[in-house]
């Protein structure tokens, strides 16, 4: 039939229709020239397809038998899981796979339900789709190393000895915080707590292989691993060995004083010899003090000519300062600013003793004023029987190096009172055997290491503050608070149990929001309150008045001398 539209013709189609050559209805024609209710009596594509497949599941550490020997952890209706279970499927190749979706089952009814759509090409090149279900049945079974673990928890395959040979354990306290937050050690079995270093066992040497790995990267070591048989069957020619990695770390801490090998010297370019170790990662910072020159030093470099510290920080002694004249500006080294200057100092024990003061030149000249104390290493009365110091003819040692200031005085205002943040520490056993810890030395260690914190935010890039519950402060404007932490490292701190409501979470973290926004207003009140200006002053008050206002929070704001009828 033609339209006339427009002065134009427009021929108007119309589809055909056949007759079903089964049931006789009208349908629109295909190749087989039957209907879709016919066709799927007469070809059935799910035929020959699995609908019940039996799975293996270790309920210990929620994993799934890839066979013939692999376990994949997977989560109830993840991707993973049903990736999984796709897979299980037999002769699944003989057709189109088009969509799979879980279908929702109790979860303890250790069955898991699949829809599974698919197509296939069948009479004269008609295709056809259909939809089917597929029922696996959860059998429960340990996987190897969860049967070796509920047989006998202590057993292990290998194990990493971490050893540092110090005085101290600031390194393994570091080391820790490094671990907790990349979870370097959460496949470990064991974690136990040695003499001069922490042992690790773990169920599978390649996890110990990456754990080895992962301590490389973040300190300079050297290895070496052995093993031993364990068992042995002839018949099927197997043997099973136990693993041990004996890791040993570089002995160069932060703030040592190191007195370098010629040889070592000159491959770095004439550096020092008297230098100071200001950073340890996978390599070894060392500043010269008296020129501001810096290297770095990779591990095995040090490994092939080894060397020992001079001084360490537990023989740093303090002075107080009495002149300081600067030489040149501050200049950034290696990501730090430091600043040549000749000082004047004199030893806190000599006071009431002799009149000792000493000119010395330090690279603190940004920080140091007159009357400051810091802590530094007594080279005048040092007793120190290093070899290396004696290969160099002529050479002019400083009566004292300065190490960083001493903070010691404000120490003393905050003694007794908690930090804003704390830190987490990994469930470790303790080796009596050899010796009993002394438990007194150990704390005192540790709060030193908190305190180096303190004094060096940089050392908090790379580990997890978290936020301390019990931290109350008193004045919000003291001088002396820690100061807030970051809205990332109070979060870390914070706690969302899945029992709770939606609410009671949101609340939590509103009061923390809260807690920061009045710390910033109190901070540009007190800027307006300075400089006079009381337009910005009322406006601000008004604000932090606001976000008190019906507010949980405990808010004490310090507001020294205000005549708020002149304001």
């Amino acid at each position: 039939m033609a339209v006339e539209e427009s002065g134009m013709f427009r021929i108007q189609q119309t589809v055909g229709t056949v007759l079903c050559c089964k049931c006789g209805i009208l349908m629109a024609p295909n190749a087989a020239n039957m209907c879709v209710k016919c066709l799927r009596s007469e070809v059935d594509i799910t035929e020959g397809l699995q609908k019940s497949v039996i799975i293996m599941y270790c309920p210990e550490c929620n994993s799934y038998l890839q066979p013939p020997r692999t376990w994949i952890k997977c989560e109830l209706e993840s991707k993973e899981l049903l990736t999984f279970c796709v897979k299980r499927l037999k002769n699944l190749n003989k057709v189109r796979l088009i969509h799979a979706e879980f279908i929702w089952t109790e979860p303890h009814s250790k069955r898991i339900k699949v829809k599974v759509r698919v197509q296939k090409e069948v009479l004269n090149g008609v295709v056809l789709e259909q939809a089917y279900l597929v029922e696996y049945v959860v059998q429960d079974h340990l996987c190897e190393s969860c049967s070796r673990v509920a047989a006998n928890p202590d057993q292990w395959i290998a194990s990493v000895q971490l050893r540092q040979h110090v005085p101290h354990r600031r390194t393994f306290f570091y080391l820790e915080q490094l671990i907790l937050k990349h979870d370097a050690a959460l496949r470990a079995i064991k974690i136990k707590q040695m003499d001069h270093g922490i042992d690790f066992f773990f169920g599978n040497r390649s996890h110990a292989l990456k754990f080895v790995d992962f301590v490389g990267k973040v300190c300079p070591i050297k290895s070496r691993n052995d093993k031993q048989l364990v068992s042995h069957d002839e018949k099927s020619s197997t043997y099973n060995y136990k693993y041990t990695f004996s890791v040993e770390i570089c002995p160069i801490c932060r703030e040592d004083l190191i007195c370098l090998p010629p040889k070592t010297a000159l491959s770095l370019g004439n550096l020092g010899p008297l230098v100071l170790c200001t950073k340890v990662s996978d390599s070894i910072a060392l500043l010269d003090p008296l020129t501001l020159r810096m290297s770095y030093m990779v591990a095995d470099q040090y490994w092939r000519i080894p060397f020992k510290t001079l001084l360490s920080s537990r023989q740093l002694v303090e002075y107080i300062v009495l002149d300081v004249e600067s030489m040149i500006s501050e200049v950034n080294v290696g990501g730090t600013t430091y600043a040549l200057a000749d000082v004047q100092v004199a030893r806190v024990s000599d006071f009431g003793k002799n009149d000792l003061i000493f000119n010395i030149r330090t690279h603190l000249g940004h920080l140091l004023n007159p009357g400051d104390y810091a802590l530094g290493y007594d080279l005048y009365g040092a007793n120190s029987n290093d070899i290396e110091i004696d290969k160099y003819k002529g050479l002019v040692i400083p009566d004292a190096i300065l190490i960083k200031k001493s903070y010691e005085e404000k120490r003393l205002k905050k003694r007794g009172k908690p930090r804003s943040w704390k830190l987490k520490s990994m469930n470790m056993e303790v080796d009596n055997s050899n010796r009993k810890l002394d438990e007194e030395k150990m704390n005192t260690e540790y709060e030193e290491f908190l305190k180096d914190l303190e004094e060096n935010p940089e050392m908090t890039f790379n580990i997890s503050l978290y936020r301390n519950k019990e931290y109350q402060p008193s004045e919000m404007t003291d001088a002396d608070d820690d100061g807030p932490l970051p809205l990332d490292q109070m979060l870390a701190g914070l706690e969302l149990d899945g029992r709770l409501s939606f609410f009671s979470q949101l609340e939590e973290l509103l009061k923390l929001v809260t807690t920061l926004w009045i710390r910033i207003l109190v901070a540009i009140f007190q800027s307006h309150y300075q400089s006079r200006d009381s337009r910005g002053f009322v406006q601000v008050l008004a604000w932090i008045r606001y976000m008190v206002k019906d507010s949980t929070l405990s808010v004490q704001v310090y507001l020294p001398n205000l005549d708020f009828a002149k304001t």
